[in-house]
């Protein structure tokens, strides 16, 4: 009874609230469609690309020999690659260049959803801030807008929200179905109600206790790198000069003959990768680098004030096994305070995201203590019957956001993702803030304020319902035609589809012959996940020019598993330096660089910290002996330590092939002295870790226990690594 009056009650008050919140929708849906039929005729009339895109080479000769541009940006991230492609296909001739590879900073390490933020209309409605509601408003309009125009790199995601609490239910739900009602005809799906025993059908990984049901909901999710890599490749067909590893050392200036004052009239830049520098003129320039926006304004002027405050959020990657393969999770109140995602991505699972204020560094770091916070959101949401383990943790990176906050602000978390654009004295142009869905009304607003402040005679933007590269043509069920045309495994062409789109036909073209009855063609570059070789050509073809650029945005290994990145390096350097003729002593920096990279960025140091030599041995006696018995089926000589030898002996007793350097990498997981032997006390400070949950799938405890289990057998067992997790 008391449940039903609570429904009663909260429904009025809801309804009142559903009711203005509709008209005021309904109304700013209408204008939108009149914005949207305008913007598709005027695509209809502009729909010249290149069918080549000109090689980096090219564009940097492009960048050097134009007498000015209209239109410089700079930063490649999602907002800038959107304002080239703005600018570009208003017909303004435009120049894009990026410090390092785009998409390389924040825009390859967000959360990977398309949404307008549940938790800011919630701040919109309790504060009224109408704002917070017209960000979400225009956020939901542009998510329905990038799952059309790039199709291949989206799709809609049903992301459930746990309820424990009766009086939770209508307060959620209300909260929900405004999400739905704000985004009017742009809704995805309905949301609606599960009870507990369809919402454990659903996500039985789910904790059962006092478990009253579940709310399940629509938002979009992408491939976030290759989503931005194809709005600057986009740009490029349409002819925008744009090039990565370009860096600007200084903005030019020259006095304005009407005013008198000195403008910015372009920026002298050096290739990073020849050293070699040249200037880029341009009429109006574009400063759209993220949380580096307040270097390049006082680089303008040293005297300005900040207006981005940066906030950091760490995300980390687990098992598949971990969630349903169709459905997220969302945990709306962390037990600090904070939203953390639980999202299937990839084939594997998706955690995050932490929230606190960071230095601005071009290599954030994630640290243990925000990867230890998200393991224990996880376990608190999770059944008891899943052990939720450090060693499960497959990569983690942390992401700067560009908030715009006044500079005495301390809260990040209360922060609005609104973008601001910004026009200095001399003329820098300035887009700081917003989020990564509204990177294309972003980038429409900065350049209509440069075609206002430069009078250029250009009509409105044409990006609404603008194919992305890769999508135009692109099927659900394109995949088919790559297996039965080329020959290539089905989830190899799966792969292919659903990140390139119609180019993979391109892709399948050049993929190696196996040598195999089937696949025909497709060589993977590891054998656990679809990435084939064919992957790293085409990869320096779309710009690519170091292994990191590989492992990390053109393919996404680097974020999906450190450890099968590290095993794939070799092989990508080798493929880079036979395309692009580097020398041993290149192979070799390439091989540190993207090593230090997956060490440091992507998590590989703390989880490898998580065993090391002074790790302490918390076992049992009874585990002890056991694990000694075990130790010394391999070490027969009684000599305190085991050798790639003694490995090879014991799996040849029972018939298992392993080559040598599989078994080096095998032992050296677990050398922590790196004298190219395991020693005992190493054997059981790794058993007493994985034990502790600290280390899974160490290939070389996998490997004993298989010899143990299967010694008098003789028969022939696999041994693989386990989920690839150290």
């Amino acid at each position: 009874m008391a449940f039903q009056k609570a429904i009663r009650g909260t429904a009025l008050v809801g309804g009142g609230a559903l009711a203005t919140v509709l008209g005021l929708s309904q109304f700013a849906q209408y204008r939108r469609k009149q914005v949207n039929l305008a913007s598709v005729q005027a695509v209809d009339c502009f729909d010249i690309q290149l069918k080549e895109l000109p090689s980096r080479e090219n564009q940097l000769a492009s960048l050097q020999s134009n007498s000015e541009f209209d239109i410089l940006v700079i930063g490649g991230g999602a907002t800038g690659a959107g304002c080239a492609l703005d600018a570009v296909t208003r017909g303004l001739r435009t120049a894009l260049v990026e410090r390092d590879d785009f998409s390389s900073g924040t825009s390859s390490r967000s959360t990977k959803l398309i949404h307008g933020g549940v938790r800011y209309l919630q701040k919109a409605i309790v504060n009224l801030d109408y704002e917070q509601y017209r960000m979400v408003k225009d956020a939901l309009h542009e998510r329905a807008n990038l799952l059309e125009i790039a199709p291949h790199l989206s799709h809609a995601l049903p992301i459930m929200l746990p309820i424990y609490k009766w009086w939770q239910l209508p307060y959620y739900w209300i909260g929900i179905k405004l999400y739905d009602l704000v985004a009017g005809a742009n809704c995805l799906k309905s949301s609606y109600v599960l009870s507990k025993s369809r919402a454990l059908e659903h996500f039985p990984m789910l904790q059962k206790d006092k478990l009253v049901g579940a709310i399940v909901y629509y938002d979009g999710q992408h491939n976030d790198a290759r989503m931005n890599l194809a709005i600057a490749l986009t740009a490029a067909r349409y002819g925008a000069a744009i090039a990565n590893y370009v860096e600007v050392k200084n903005l030019l200036k020259r006095k304005d003959p009407v005013s008198g004052k000195m403008q910015i009239c372009g920026a002298q830049c050096q290739d990073m990768l020849t050293g070699c520098e040249f200037e880029v003129r341009a009429k109006c320039v574009i400063n759209a680098t993220g949380p580096f926006t307040d270097t390049l304004r006082k680089m303008d002027n040293q005297c300005t004030e900040n207006i981005c405050q940066p906030s950091a959020g760490v995300h980390i990657v687990m098992p598949g096994y971990y969630s349903p393969e169709n459905m997220g999770l969302l945990d709306p109140a962390t037990s600090d305070g904070r939203v953390i995602f639980f999202l299937p991505w990839e084939k594997m699972t998706i955690a995050g995201t932490t929230d606190s204020p960071t230095d601005i560094t071009p290599h954030p770091i994630p640290s243990e203590e925000d990867i230890n916070f998200i393991l224990n959101e996880v376990r608190n949401y999770l059944s008891c019957d899943v052990e939720v383990r450090r060693g499960d943790v497959l990569a983690a990176w942390s992401g700067i956001r560009p908030l715009v906050t006044d500079p005495s602000s301390k809260d990040t978390q209360s922060i609005s993702r609104n973008h601001v654009v910004d026009t200095s004295e001399s003329g820098l142009i300035t887009i700081a803030g917003g989020k990564w869905t509204t990177y294309r009304a972003m980038a429409e607003d900065t350049i209509d304020v440069a075609v206002k402040n430069h009078d250029f005679k250009v009509g409105p933007s044409r990006t609404a319902n603008l194919f992305l590269q890769g999508g135009k043509e692109w099927s659900p069920t394109m995949y088919i035609r790559l297996v039965q045309d080329y020959g290539l495994e089905n989830e190899v062409a799966q792969h292919l589809a659903s990140t390139y789109g119609d180019k993979a036909f391109e892709v399948a073209k050049i993929a190696s012959v196996t040598g195999k009855r089937w696949p025909i063609v497709g060589v993977r570059l590891v054998s656990e996940f679809p990435y084939i070789e064919a992957e790293v050509k085409y990869g320096i073809k779309e710009y690519a020019c170091t292994a990191v650029d590989i492992i990390s945005r053109r393919t996404r290994l680097a974020f999906l598993n450190v450890q099968a990145a590290e095993e794939a390096l070799p092989k990508i350097v080798d493929l880079m330096a036979k395309e692009l003729n580097w020398c041993e002593e290149r192979k070799k920096e390439e091989l540190d660089c993207a090593t230090r990279f997956l060490y440091y960025e992507m998590g590989y140091k703390s989880r490898s910290e998580q065993l090391t030599d002074c790790s302490e041995i918390s076992l049992q006696p009874s585990d002890i002996e056991r694990y000694k018995k075990r130790f010394h089926m391999f070490d027969k000589e009684q000599k305190g330590f085991i050798t790639i030898i003694d490995v090879q002996r014991v799996l040849e007793s029972i018939d298992i092939q392993m080559d040598e350097n599989t078994l080096h990498e095998i032992l050296n997981e677990v050398d922590l002295n790196k004298n190219g032997l395991v020693e005992l006390h190493e054997f059981l400070q790794l058993m007493s870790a994985v034990q502790k949950g600290m280390v899974s799938g160490s290939r070389l405890a996998i490997l004993m226990k298989t010899a143990e289990e299967n010694l008098g057998s003789r028969s022939p067992i696999p041994v693989d690594r386990s989920c690839g997790g150290f």
